[in-house]
């Protein structure tokens, strides 16, 4: 974790990349193999999620979304949320405030 500009592996089939952040506001690029999850989970950051590639179905507080490329998800503050490709997707993922736990820093 915490390894700015750098792929790294994130869950099985899953990378992401964390951009240099800014004081309040982060972002990372997230690549998905077919079938790859993003596990439910939450934090206390509000989160957006732009598909810049494939599909996604997305829950969000139990709530199922398809979220297609061009598409943008909000994740609320302490919402459970997870995600699965349903084919090769990239995820933009921004997040406020910093997700100090990503940046190494916690």
């Amino acid at each position: 974790m915490g390894k700015v500009n750098e792929w790294e592996q994130a869950e099985p089939g899953v990378k992401r990349k964390i951009f240099n952040p800014g004081e309040t506001i982060m972002m990372m690029e997230v690549r998905f193999e077919e079938g790859a999850e993003g596990y439910l989970h939450s934090h206390p950051h509000e989160q957006l999620s732009y598909c810049l590639e494939g599909q996604f179905e997305f829950v969000v507080n139990g709530e199922t979304t398809i979220l297609s490329q061009g598409e943008t998800i909000f994740i609320p503050s302490g919402a459970e949320h997870g995600c699965r490709a349903l084919k090769p997707s990239r995820l933009l993922d921004s997040f406020t405030p910093l997700r100090l736990d990503l940046l190494g820093r916690n």
